[in-house]
């Protein structure tokens, strides 16, 4: 058995479909279970007709007409989908009428995307000859806690993903099930989304319940690149990066799986791949726990940008205990998150990729330290072994030196697979382009 995820994008309309239909055929003999978001810009089709309706009027025109339209040009019946776009009025109507739309409505609202893709998607298989079923995932054992809008599946998933796939798995003719990524249910009943990576999550929580042979989620790049290649016009594909790494990447912007997304398969060391769904004949990326293959010092480069750093300096608390922990406590009141970080006894610099107000805690960090803000930087982070730091960073800053680029702070991983540098955000395209060049070619 192999899991195949397949975002928005690869279902956005009846070509995307299509193609889709014929990957999923090509690997009909692997046992494939398939996971899907919900078509294109659905997603924001259902919230802009939730704030519709919240001002009064119930209006799912957009929604409706790209899967009626999709629907029409794949030559098959709407009626599977017909129940939901009615349930969907229902629910709108109900959010007119109060003015109101909680977090519990939010999550059952936008759960309607990927239900409707399913079916779509199962429905035209079913049509080209290959046997396939649309599930809700919580028709398959998912089942979560009751934190809306960013819920968190509970333990009984590995034993009910198993009793509801199995069958599949031994079964030679059984339908090939087509399951929602991104939505569960609570013990209660009520639909939940899963937050950022919950399409991911869904897939790669299949692939370790039922021992998978592999996860496969497909994108429109052939694989893991060495660097951006809407920056670097020759980035190559990584053959092979390990799960710390991958979770590196992604967490410095490297649009790879999302990070929560890899807890399943790292307890049972399943493999995930990232391949290209307009070149299906390449290998991709593969995941790993640990590399089989011989790999250079330097994985890849990556970048963030709009982040902010701090400066900050102790003043009543010089020299004493409890400085640090009471800098991190300022940030956790006001939850934003710190991405990387430097520091002595008295001072701390580290960095925040954030969008919203940071007034308040700059105010409450200034009742113990000198504090400076300083906006528009970037985070260029090398993924790599680290323990040839030195020799990395020699290479690294004697092209970046040549470049005239400075570099305002340095952080080294604990996980001892990224070094980070911190410089002006209009340098950070530069950045990557030079430490590519002087790390591939």
């Amino acid at each position: 058995m192999i899991v195949m995820k397949f975002g928005g994008s690869s279902v956005a309309n009846e070509e995307r479909i299509q193609h889709v239909a014929s990957i999923i055929k090509a690997y009909q003999e692997k046992k494939p279970v398939v996971v899907l978001s919900a078509m294109g810009d659905t997603t924001d089709f259902l919230l802009e007709a939730a704030e519709k309706a919240l001002l009064g009027t119930v209006d799912i025109a957009a929604v409706e007409d790209l899967h009626r339209k999709t629907v029409e040009k794949l030559g098959i019946s709407i009626d599977s989908i017909l129940p939901l776009l009615d349930e969907l009025k229902q629910l709108l109507t109900g959010v007119s009428m109060l003015k109101e739309l909680s977090r519990r409505s939010r999550d059952y609202l936008v759960s309607f995307g990927e239900r409707m893709s399913v079916r779509i998607m199962a429905e035209y298989l079913n049509r080209k000859g290959i046997k396939a079923q649309s599930f809700d995932a919580w028709e398959i054992g998912f089942i979560s806690d009751s934190k809306f809008m960013a819920a968190e599946l509970l333990d009984d998933v590995w034993t009910r993903i198993p009793e509801h796939l199995t069958a599949y798995q031994n079964d030679e003719n059984s339908a090939i099930p087509i399951v929602t990524g991104f939505i569960a249910k609570d013990k209660d009943g009520n639909i939940t989304t899963l937050g950022r990576g919950g399409s991911d999550l869904t897939a790669t929580m299949i692939g370790s319940a039922m021992k998978a042979l592999e996860v496969q989620t497909w994108k429109d790049v052939d694989g893991i690149m060495t660097a951006d290649p809407r920056l670097v016009s020759n980035a190559r594909t990584v053959p092979e990066v390990t799960y710390e790494e991958a979770e590196e990447l992604a967490m410095f912007g490297a649009q790879v799986l999302h990070p929560r997304s890899m807890i399943p398969v790292r307890k049972t060391a399943t493999p995930v791949r990232v391949k290209n769904s307009y070149n299906i004949e390449s290998q991709g990326t593969i995941i790993v726990e640990r590399h089989s293959i011989k790999v250079p010092p330097v994985c890849a480069i990556t970048s963030v940008k709009h982040v902010s750093i701090f400066d900050i300096v102790s003043t009543r608390m010089l020299g004493a205990a409890g400085f640090l922990a009471h800098i991190f406590n300022q940030f956790l009141k006001w939850h934003i998150s710190i991405d990387v970080i430097a520091t002595s006894e008295v001072s701390v610099s580290c960095t925040v990729n954030y969008k919203g107000d940071m007034t308040g805690l700059i105010a409450d960090l200034k009742n113990v330290a000198d504090v400076e803000v300083r906006n528009g930087k970037a985070i260029v982070t090398i993924v790599c072994d680290a323990s040839h730091s030195s020799a990395i960073l020699a290479s690294g800053f004697e092209a970046l030196s040549e470049e005239g680029i400075n570099v305002q702070m340095i952080s080294k991983g604990a996980s001892k697979v990224n070094i980070s540098v911190l410089v002006n955000e209009e340098e950070a395209d530069r950045t990557v382009q030079v430490l590519h060049k002087a790390f591939f070619e």
